[in-house]
């Protein structure tokens, strides 16, 4: 059992599966102007600048799960505090969990969060590794009127200087719930791509705070530094 799955246990969430045209037709809960099928793809928007240095290191994503309830291709919807429904006609291209390691690694290259980000099976062999768990991943939409999109996800990395995983250099859970401007899943799409961005650029400046606290911390705690 990897990192993950000790670390990352799965909500004890029961999905209802039902049929959207009538599930969300009798409780109002979505807007559309045609049952039609539509698919999407994560997106991030570029990062703040900041005046933080990217690291040096050279991040491997070993993996990214989505909790079972969420991870299929249909986008999922909560309608009661024990209700949730998958949308028949709105899928993603992929399955999202694809669609957002894809995502991800281009985010953090383009913004050069890391020195490099390697695909797998590079023979560039990286000296960090990442493992990245989503729990909270729908619309909620118990509220029609104020429709929010949620995204939690729990970033692990950690040190492979030998190429195999070591200390944990950060471990840590973000949460963001994002009100949308109308209940579709075209609005839920643009939240769920505004919820990633602020993720990303959040642990990724943690990241980098982490990296700068730890020559502090090992001098401190060195017994024979001369102060």
């Amino acid at each position: 059992m990897n990192a993950l799955h000790s670390r990352f246990s799965r909500p004890s969430v029961f999905l209802t599966t039902a049929i959207l045209v009538f599930g969300c037709a009798l409780s109002g809960c979505l807007s559309r102007p045609a049952l039609h099928r539509q698919t999407f793809a994560f997106t991030a928007s570029e990062a703040i600048p900041t005046n933080i240095l990217a690291t040096a290191r050279v991040l491997g994503i070993r993996n990214l799960q989505i909790a079972a309830p969420f991870e299929g291709r249909s986008l999922v919807y909560r309608t009661g505090d024990n209700a949730y429904v998958r949308d028949p006609y709105a899928e993603f291209l992929d399955t999202p969990a694809e669609s957002l390691l894809v995502t991800i690694r281009e985010w953090l290259r383009d913004n050069a969060s890391f020195a490099v980000v390697v695909e797998p099976g590079s023979y560039l062999k990286p000296n960090t590794f990442a493992e990245i768990g989503v729990t909270r991943f729908y619309g909620d939409f118990r509220q029609p009127q104020r429709p929010v999109a949620v995204l939690t996800m729990r970033f692990l990395f950690l040190d492979a200087t030998n190429g195999l995983p070591g200390k944990v250099l950060l471990e840590r859970e973000y949460a963001r719930s994002i009100p949308l401007k109308s209940a579709t899943p075209a609005a839920l799409m643009d939240g769920w791509n505004q919820a990633l961005t602020q993720i990303l650029t959040k642990v990724t400046s943690d990241f980098r705070h982490s990296e700068s606290e730890e020559p502090r911390e090992r001098a401190q705690s060195d017994p024979g530094k001369v102060p």
